[in-house]
């Protein structure tokens, strides 16, 4: 009981008067299901520096399903998960599907060591404080590795917290893409 309350007290700059106006994790998704368009919210600006030094704004995800996926090097799971992303990346990146994984608690040479290692294409911010993760209100940014997947409208559209297989992504993905198919 004390835990709910000091959990509730995290959250007094929560403007309940206009609900579902942004992002607010309230919980983990089922894995390979995303939840009804009705109750998504539109997810957080964030901009940031990729491992290569170049300048990423979220805005370029727009447009199109997003997988992003917070990360460290220092992760095992995501020595897992990784590769099974990238698998999955190269299958429907010309279907208008992004990933952005999101390197968090890291050094950047550690970082980059890491996406070589598992053969990641894919373009990682460099997020060593954990401030995206910030930006997603509320968002369990000490659960690494999770995925945070957004429709083409920029809804978050699914929070996984733990590792997540690459067929059930592949799952998500596809239900995110038939919502635009008619």
């Amino acid at each position: 009981m004390a835990a709910s309350a000091v959990l509730l007290g995290c959250s007094t700059d929560v403007d309940q008067t206009t609900p579902r106006q942004q992002y607010e994790f309230t919980g983990a998704t089922p894995v390979a299901t995303v939840v009804e368009e009705a109750v998504r919210a539109p997810a957080p600006s964030f901009d940031g520096e990729l491992l290569d030094g170049t300048p990423f704004e979220s805005s370029s995800l727009d447009g199109d399903v997003a997988v992003i996926n917070f990360w460290g090097s220092w992760c095992a799971p995501c020595r897992v998960e990784t590769p099974e992303f990238q698998a999955v990346y190269v299958d429907v990146a010309d279907q208008g599907v992004q990933f952005l994984g999101i390197d968090v608690k890291d050094e950047r040479q550690l970082a980059i060591a890491f996406v070589d290692s598992v053969g990641a294409t894919y373009p990682s911010l460099f997020d060593p404080r954990g401030e995206v993760a910030l930006a997603f209100r509320g968002f369990p940014a000490n659960v690494v590795p999770s995925t945070i997947l957004l429709d083409r409208q920029g809804r978050v559209a699914a929070v996984y917290a733990g590792a997540v297989r690459g067929e059930d992504l592949r799952t998500a993905v596809a239900l995110l893409l038939d919502e635009g198919a008619a």
